[in-house]
Protein backbone atom coordinates (compact mmCIF):
# COMPACT_ATOMS: atom_id res chain seq x y z
CA UNK A 1 0.00 0.00 0.00
CA UNK A 2 3.08 2.60 0.82
CA UNK A 3 4.58 1.92 -2.24
CA UNK A 4 0.70 2.82 -4.31
CA UNK A 5 1.17 5.84 -1.65
CA UNK A 6 4.58 6.84 -2.68
CA UNK A 7 3.84 6.74 -6.06
CA UNK A 8 1.19 9.00 -6.20
CA UNK A 9 3.10 11.23 -3.63
CA UNK A 10 6.18 11.44 -6.20
CA UNK A 11 3.66 12.22 -9.18
CA UNK A 12 3.23 15.31 -7.15
CA UNK A 13 6.30 16.17 -6.75
CA UNK A 14 7.08 15.90 -10.73
CA UNK A 15 3.94 18.67 -11.11
CA UNK A 16 5.54 20.70 -8.49
CA UNK A 17 2.01 20.36 -6.58
CA UNK A 18 3.31 19.01 -3.52
CA UNK A 19 2.20 20.26 -0.27
CA UNK A 20 4.31 20.55 2.73
CA UNK A 21 3.43 22.03 6.43
CA UNK A 22 5.72 24.62 7.53
CA UNK A 23 5.72 27.65 10.01
CA UNK A 24 5.41 31.01 9.10
CA UNK A 25 8.27 32.32 11.15
CA UNK A 26 9.16 35.88 11.49
CA UNK A 27 7.54 36.98 8.34
CA UNK A 28 5.24 40.12 7.22
CA UNK A 29 1.75 38.18 7.11
CA UNK A 30 0.33 38.63 3.46
CA UNK A 31 -0.70 35.10 3.71
CA UNK A 32 -3.30 34.61 6.98
CA UNK A 33 -7.35 35.61 6.86
CA UNK A 34 -7.09 37.36 10.03
CA UNK A 35 -7.90 40.38 8.09
CA UNK A 36 -9.06 42.46 11.16
CA UNK A 37 -6.28 41.11 12.84
CA UNK A 38 -8.32 40.28 15.61
CA UNK A 39 -6.30 36.90 16.43
CA UNK A 40 -3.08 38.47 17.72
CA UNK A 41 -5.18 41.11 19.18
CA UNK A 42 -4.43 42.34 22.75
CA UNK A 43 -8.21 43.76 23.20
CA UNK A 44 -9.41 40.13 21.97
CA UNK A 45 -7.20 38.43 24.44
CA UNK A 46 -8.72 40.56 27.71
CA UNK A 47 -12.23 40.35 26.07
CA UNK A 48 -11.95 35.93 26.24
CA UNK A 49 -10.11 36.57 29.26
CA UNK A 50 -12.68 38.87 30.94
CA UNK A 51 -15.94 36.40 29.77
CA UNK A 52 -14.18 33.18 31.26
CA UNK A 53 -13.36 34.84 34.80
CA UNK A 54 -17.13 35.55 34.82
CA UNK A 55 -18.51 32.21 35.02
CA UNK A 56 -17.19 28.72 35.78
CA UNK A 57 -16.42 26.66 32.81
CA UNK A 58 -14.99 23.08 31.74
CA UNK A 59 -11.80 22.69 29.75
CA UNK A 60 -14.04 20.08 27.49
CA UNK A 61 -17.33 20.02 26.43
CA UNK A 62 -17.61 16.36 27.09
CA UNK A 63 -19.66 15.07 24.52
CA UNK A 64 -21.53 15.87 21.49
CA UNK A 65 -24.68 18.68 21.90
CA UNK A 66 -26.98 15.78 21.86
CA UNK A 67 -25.42 14.25 24.55
CA UNK A 68 -23.48 16.28 27.74
CA UNK A 69 -22.03 18.90 25.34
CA UNK A 70 -24.82 21.06 25.19
CA UNK A 71 -24.47 23.95 27.92
CA UNK A 72 -25.91 27.47 28.46
CA UNK A 73 -23.21 29.25 26.86
CA UNK A 74 -23.60 27.44 23.64
CA UNK A 75 -27.14 28.37 23.06
CA UNK A 76 -26.56 32.06 24.33
CA UNK A 77 -24.29 32.20 21.85
CA UNK A 78 -26.44 31.14 18.89
CA UNK A 79 -29.02 33.26 20.02
CA UNK A 80 -26.73 36.67 20.00
CA UNK A 81 -25.63 35.40 16.41
CA UNK A 82 -29.13 35.17 15.04
CA UNK A 83 -29.40 38.26 16.76
CA UNK A 84 -26.70 39.73 14.99
CA UNK A 85 -27.14 38.34 11.76
CA UNK A 86 -31.11 39.03 11.62
CA UNK A 87 -31.71 35.63 11.41
CA UNK A 88 -34.45 33.65 13.10
CA UNK A 89 -32.53 30.20 14.22
CA UNK A 90 -28.66 29.84 14.42
CA UNK A 91 -26.64 26.46 15.08
CA UNK A 92 -22.77 26.41 15.84
CA UNK A 93 -20.74 23.84 13.85
CA UNK A 94 -17.34 23.29 15.17
CA UNK A 95 -15.84 24.18 11.53
CA UNK A 96 -16.57 26.26 8.29
CA UNK A 97 -16.19 22.58 6.97
CA UNK A 98 -18.11 20.69 8.80
CA UNK A 99 -21.19 23.31 8.43
CA UNK A 100 -21.19 23.13 4.93
CA UNK A 101 -20.36 19.23 4.63
CA UNK A 102 -23.50 19.17 7.01
CA UNK A 103 -25.44 21.62 5.43
CA UNK A 104 -25.46 19.98 1.84
CA UNK A 105 -25.20 16.06 2.44
CA UNK A 106 -28.25 16.64 4.87
CA UNK A 107 -31.22 19.02 3.44
CA UNK A 108 -31.24 18.61 -0.49
CA UNK A 109 -33.28 15.36 -1.16
CA UNK A 110 -33.25 12.89 -3.46
CA UNK A 111 -34.80 13.87 -6.77
CA UNK A 112 -33.50 17.79 -5.82
CA UNK A 113 -31.26 19.61 -7.74
CA UNK A 114 -28.27 21.39 -6.22
CA UNK A 115 -26.42 24.31 -8.51
CA UNK A 116 -23.38 26.17 -7.39
CA UNK A 117 -21.19 28.48 -8.81
CA UNK A 118 -17.96 26.50 -10.30
CA UNK A 119 -15.57 28.03 -8.03
CA UNK A 120 -17.35 27.01 -4.67
CA UNK A 121 -15.61 26.24 -1.91
CA UNK A 122 -14.29 22.20 -1.29
CA UNK A 123 -16.05 22.20 1.83
CA UNK A 124 -19.20 22.60 -0.38
CA UNK A 125 -18.40 20.21 -2.93
CA UNK A 126 -17.65 18.15 -0.57
CA UNK A 127 -21.29 18.22 0.91
CA UNK A 128 -22.78 18.03 -2.20
CA UNK A 129 -21.07 14.68 -2.83
CA UNK A 130 -22.62 12.96 -0.08
CA UNK A 131 -26.21 14.33 -0.65
CA UNK A 132 -28.41 12.28 -2.97
CA UNK A 133 -29.74 15.33 -4.82
CA UNK A 134 -28.15 15.83 -8.52
CA UNK A 135 -25.85 18.91 -8.83
CA UNK A 136 -24.39 21.47 -11.90
CA UNK A 137 -22.27 23.80 -11.58
CA UNK A 138 -22.45 27.21 -13.38
CA UNK A 139 -20.10 29.52 -15.12
CA UNK A 140 -18.69 31.97 -12.23
CA UNK A 141 -21.05 34.82 -11.22
CA UNK A 142 -22.60 34.28 -15.10
CA UNK A 143 -26.02 34.79 -14.39
CA UNK A 144 -27.35 33.71 -17.94
CA UNK A 145 -25.69 30.32 -16.94
CA UNK A 146 -27.24 30.65 -13.75
CA UNK A 147 -30.68 30.77 -15.34
CA UNK A 148 -30.29 27.99 -18.20
CA UNK A 149 -29.20 25.68 -14.73
CA UNK A 150 -32.05 26.49 -12.86
CA UNK A 151 -34.80 26.09 -15.46
CA UNK A 152 -33.06 22.45 -16.55
CA UNK A 153 -33.89 21.21 -12.49
CA UNK A 154 -36.52 19.30 -10.62
CA UNK A 155 -37.80 18.98 -7.53
CA UNK A 156 -36.36 21.46 -4.74
CA UNK A 157 -33.85 24.21 -6.08
CA UNK A 158 -30.84 24.78 -4.29
CA UNK A 159 -28.22 27.66 -5.33
CA UNK A 160 -25.42 28.00 -3.72
CA UNK A 161 -22.71 30.55 -3.93
CA UNK A 162 -19.93 32.66 -1.90
CA UNK A 163 -20.44 36.36 -1.12
CA UNK A 164 -16.83 36.49 -1.47
CA UNK A 165 -14.71 34.25 -3.61
CA UNK A 166 -11.57 32.70 -1.40
CA UNK A 167 -9.33 32.02 -4.34
CA UNK A 168 -10.43 34.95 -6.12
CA UNK A 169 -11.44 37.58 -3.82
CA UNK A 170 -14.21 38.32 -5.81
CA UNK A 171 -18.12 38.67 -4.73
CA UNK A 172 -20.91 37.32 -5.69
CA UNK A 173 -23.83 39.16 -7.69
CA UNK A 174 -26.18 38.38 -5.11
CA UNK A 175 -28.03 41.66 -5.55
CA UNK A 176 -28.96 39.86 -8.93
CA UNK A 177 -29.18 36.04 -7.84
CA UNK A 178 -31.43 36.73 -5.37
CA UNK A 179 -34.47 38.09 -6.88
CA UNK A 180 -33.54 35.01 -9.85
CA UNK A 181 -34.18 32.83 -6.92
CA UNK A 182 -37.38 34.29 -5.44
CA UNK A 183 -38.97 34.20 -8.65
CA UNK A 184 -38.16 31.15 -9.93
CA UNK A 185 -38.54 29.22 -6.44
CA UNK A 186 -35.26 28.37 -5.70
CA UNK A 187 -33.29 28.14 -2.57
CA UNK A 188 -30.60 30.75 -1.98
CA UNK A 189 -27.70 29.42 -0.13
CA UNK A 190 -24.87 31.86 0.69
CA UNK A 191 -21.07 31.25 2.49
CA UNK A 192 -20.54 34.21 3.85
CA UNK A 193 -16.81 32.75 5.12
CA UNK A 194 -14.80 35.84 3.81
CA UNK A 195 -16.96 38.52 3.87
CA UNK A 196 -17.30 38.18 7.90
CA UNK A 197 -15.92 40.89 9.49
CA UNK A 198 -14.91 42.89 6.32
CA UNK A 199 -18.25 43.92 4.49
CA UNK A 200 -21.11 46.03 6.06
CA UNK A 201 -20.97 48.69 8.56
CA UNK A 202 -20.44 46.73 11.93
CA UNK A 203 -19.07 43.62 9.45
CA UNK A 204 -22.36 41.61 8.99
CA UNK A 205 -21.71 40.26 5.81
CA UNK A 206 -22.30 41.00 1.78
CA UNK A 207 -26.16 39.28 2.90
CA UNK A 208 -27.17 41.89 5.45
CA UNK A 209 -25.42 44.97 3.87
CA UNK A 210 -27.73 44.51 0.76
CA UNK A 211 -30.47 43.67 2.93
CA UNK A 212 -31.05 40.54 1.58
CA UNK A 213 -31.38 38.52 4.87
CA UNK A 214 -35.11 37.05 4.36
CA UNK A 215 -34.28 36.24 0.79
CA UNK A 216 -31.70 33.31 2.10
CA UNK A 217 -32.81 29.69 2.75
CA UNK A 218 -29.89 29.31 4.72
CA UNK A 219 -26.46 31.60 5.17
CA UNK A 220 -22.76 30.24 6.73
CA UNK A 221 -20.79 32.49 8.47
CA UNK A 222 -17.39 31.39 9.87
CA UNK A 223 -14.90 32.21 12.44
CA UNK A 224 -11.56 31.09 11.28
CA UNK A 225 -10.95 34.51 9.50
CA UNK A 226 -11.85 37.90 10.25
CA UNK A 227 -13.52 37.20 13.29
CA UNK A 228 -9.96 36.13 14.79
CA UNK A 229 -11.57 32.58 16.34
CA UNK A 230 -12.89 29.13 14.98
CA UNK A 231 -16.14 27.39 14.33
CA UNK A 232 -19.26 28.18 12.06
CA UNK A 233 -22.83 29.01 12.36
CA UNK A 234 -25.64 27.74 10.38
CA UNK A 235 -28.14 30.70 9.94
CA UNK A 236 -32.11 30.13 8.60
CA UNK A 237 -34.76 29.15 10.21
CA UNK A 238 -36.57 27.23 13.37
CA UNK A 239 -37.47 23.95 10.97
CA UNK A 240 -33.97 24.15 9.39
CA UNK A 241 -32.34 24.35 12.91
CA UNK A 242 -34.13 21.19 14.14
CA UNK A 243 -33.53 19.33 10.57
CA UNK A 244 -30.19 19.60 11.14
CA UNK A 245 -30.09 18.77 14.95
CA UNK A 246 -32.26 15.70 13.57
CA UNK A 247 -30.31 14.48 10.45
CA UNK A 248 -27.09 16.57 10.08
CA UNK A 249 -24.77 13.78 11.05
CA UNK A 250 -21.69 16.41 10.83
CA UNK A 251 -23.29 18.14 13.63
CA UNK A 252 -25.17 15.14 15.47
CA UNK A 253 -21.79 12.75 15.69
CA UNK A 254 -19.14 15.36 16.91
CA UNK A 255 -17.90 16.37 20.23
CA UNK A 256 -19.47 20.23 20.63
CA UNK A 257 -17.29 23.46 20.65
CA UNK A 258 -15.78 23.75 24.57
CA UNK A 259 -16.60 26.88 26.20
CA UNK A 260 -13.20 28.21 25.67
CA UNK A 261 -14.35 28.43 21.75
CA UNK A 262 -17.28 30.17 22.69
CA UNK A 263 -15.90 32.80 24.70
CA UNK A 264 -13.70 33.55 22.05
CA UNK A 265 -16.27 33.83 19.33
CA UNK A 266 -18.37 35.88 21.63
CA UNK A 267 -15.65 38.43 22.72
CA UNK A 268 -14.81 38.65 18.77
CA UNK A 269 -18.06 39.58 18.13
CA UNK A 270 -18.17 41.97 21.03
CA UNK A 271 -15.19 44.02 19.23
CA UNK A 272 -15.67 43.61 15.65
CA UNK A 273 -18.88 45.24 14.73
CA UNK A 274 -17.26 48.66 16.42
CA UNK A 275 -13.85 48.05 14.02
CA UNK A 276 -14.50 51.03 11.35
CA UNK A 277 -10.87 52.51 11.38
CA UNK A 278 -9.78 49.07 10.77
CA UNK A 279 -12.03 48.57 7.78
CA UNK A 280 -11.64 51.83 6.43
CA UNK A 281 -7.44 50.98 6.76
CA UNK A 282 -7.76 47.83 5.13
CA UNK A 283 -10.17 49.35 2.08
CA UNK A 284 -7.04 52.07 1.69
CA UNK A 285 -4.84 49.54 1.68
CA UNK A 286 -6.16 47.34 -0.93
CA UNK A 287 -6.54 50.83 -2.75
CA UNK A 288 -3.06 51.05 -2.72
CA UNK A 289 -2.06 47.53 -3.44
CA UNK A 290 -4.10 47.96 -6.99
CA UNK A 291 -2.99 50.95 -7.82
CA UNK A 292 0.35 50.40 -7.74
CA UNK A 293 0.28 46.70 -9.21
CA UNK A 294 1.59 48.10 -12.18
CA UNK A 295 2.56 45.04 -14.85
CA UNK A 296 0.77 42.86 -12.12
CA UNK A 297 -2.07 40.59 -13.95
CA UNK A 298 -4.58 41.17 -11.00
CA UNK A 299 -7.98 39.72 -11.04
CA UNK A 300 -10.73 42.41 -10.12
CA UNK A 301 -11.46 42.33 -6.59
CA UNK A 302 -12.17 45.15 -4.15
CA UNK A 303 -11.74 42.92 -1.04
CA UNK A 304 -8.62 41.74 0.98
CA UNK A 305 -8.04 38.79 -1.48
CA UNK A 306 -6.04 40.24 -4.17
CA UNK A 307 -4.98 37.26 -6.36
CA UNK A 308 -1.87 37.80 -8.69
CA UNK A 309 -1.96 35.61 -11.80
CA UNK A 310 1.36 34.35 -12.53
CA UNK A 311 0.58 30.36 -14.41
CA UNK A 312 2.42 27.47 -13.81
CA UNK A 313 3.30 25.86 -10.15
CA UNK A 314 7.33 26.18 -11.07
CA UNK A 315 7.14 29.71 -11.86
CA UNK A 316 5.09 30.52 -8.97
CA UNK A 317 7.04 28.88 -6.10
CA UNK A 318 10.03 30.28 -8.02
CA UNK A 319 8.02 34.07 -7.11
CA UNK A 320 6.79 33.11 -3.73
CA UNK A 321 10.43 31.53 -2.39
CA UNK A 322 11.70 35.12 -3.43
CA UNK A 323 9.10 36.58 -1.47
CA UNK A 324 9.83 34.74 1.38
CA UNK A 325 13.50 35.42 1.20
CA UNK A 326 12.76 38.92 1.24
CA UNK A 327 10.87 38.63 4.58
CA UNK A 328 7.40 37.99 3.02
CA UNK A 329 4.67 35.67 3.61
CA UNK A 330 2.92 34.83 0.06
CA UNK A 331 1.96 31.50 -0.41
CA UNK A 332 1.51 29.81 -3.79
CA UNK A 333 -1.69 28.76 -4.98
CA UNK A 334 -1.11 25.86 -7.26
CA UNK A 335 -3.10 23.59 -9.35
CA UNK A 336 -4.96 21.45 -8.97
CA UNK A 337 -6.57 23.72 -5.98
CA UNK A 338 -6.93 25.75 -9.41
CA UNK A 339 -7.17 25.18 -12.95
CA UNK A 340 -4.35 25.14 -15.01
CA UNK A 341 -2.77 28.18 -16.14
CA UNK A 342 -4.69 29.98 -13.32
CA UNK A 343 -1.79 29.46 -10.91
CA UNK A 344 -1.52 32.72 -8.62
CA UNK A 345 0.13 34.51 -5.81
CA UNK A 346 -2.43 34.94 -3.15
CA UNK A 347 -1.85 37.93 -1.52
CA UNK A 348 -3.91 38.59 1.63
CA UNK A 349 -4.14 42.31 3.23
CA UNK A 350 -4.44 43.27 6.33
CA UNK A 351 -5.67 46.23 8.34
CA UNK A 352 -2.51 45.61 10.21
CA UNK A 353 -0.40 45.81 7.10
CA UNK A 354 1.78 49.50 5.99
CA UNK A 355 1.95 50.79 3.05
CA UNK A 356 5.78 50.02 2.95
CA UNK A 357 5.20 46.92 3.49
CA UNK A 358 3.08 46.50 0.34
CA UNK A 359 5.48 48.51 -1.79
CA UNK A 360 8.48 46.13 -0.49
CA UNK A 361 6.05 43.40 -2.03
CA UNK A 362 5.56 45.18 -5.35
CA UNK A 363 8.75 45.98 -5.21
CA UNK A 364 10.19 42.32 -5.09
CA UNK A 365 7.92 41.33 -7.68
CA UNK A 366 8.95 44.10 -10.24
CA UNK A 367 12.41 43.23 -9.71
Amino acid sequence: MEDILRKQLQERREAHSFRSLRLSGALVDFCSNDYLGLARSAAMQEAVHNLLQERPYLVGSTGSRLLAGNYPWIAEAEQDLAVFHHAPAALIFNSGYDANLGLFSTVPQKGDTIIYDQLIHASIRDGIRLSNAQSWAFKHNDMIDLQQKIERGSGNIFVAVESVYSMDGDMAPLALIAPMCKELNCQLIVDEAHATGVIGSRGEGLVQHLGLADQCFARVHTFGKAVGCHGAVVLGSEVLRDYLINFCRAFIYTTALPPTAIATIQAAYSLFPYMKDARASLQALIAYFRKNAGHLTLINSDTPIQAIITKGNAYTRTLAAALEAAGLDVRPILHPTVPKGEERLRVVLHSFNTTAEIQQLLDVLKQ
